[in-house]
This record gives structure tokens, sequence and C-alpha cells, in this order.
């Protein structure tokens, strides 16, 4: 993934960035693996699209582990 981010878009992007995300098969691949970070990863690019990477930071930081709620 990283790969195709760094190709299409420059190195300071992420798949949230990329105007292929709804239509990109190597994220639905990756997406529809069975386990719940999976589903946790996809909420995730899902609300920075929405809301941005600050409001996203502003959420994470408070996080113990690699994934935890978005919302309230």
């Amino acid at each position: 993934m990283k790969v195709c981010c760094i190709g299409k878009l420059g190195s300071s992007c992420t798949c949230a960035d990329c105007p292929d995300f709804s239509r990109c098969t190597i994220l639905r691949e990756f997406h529809g693996k069975n386990g719940y970070k999976y589903r946790k990863y996809q909420e995730s690019l899902e609300f920075i699209r929405a809301n941005g990477y600050a409001a996203f930071l502003s959420i994470a930081r408070k996080w113990k582990g690699p994934y935890g709620r978005l919302a309230d």
C-alpha cells in the first residue's frame, strides 16, 4: 500500500488522501481480511477522510494500543 501511495501522491500521504480510496482493490483486500484490527484500520482511514488528521491524532494520542475508539 505504501508503495502505491508514494508513487501516486508523494511521501507524506496515506491511503486516506488517495482519490481512488473507495475503489482501491488493495485496500478492499486488506480491509476484507478476518480480524478486528482490519476493521479498525478501515474505520481510522474513513475517520481521517471525514474529519482530518488533526482530529484523528487528537483522539489517537489517548489510545493505549495501536487502535482504539474514535468516538464516544
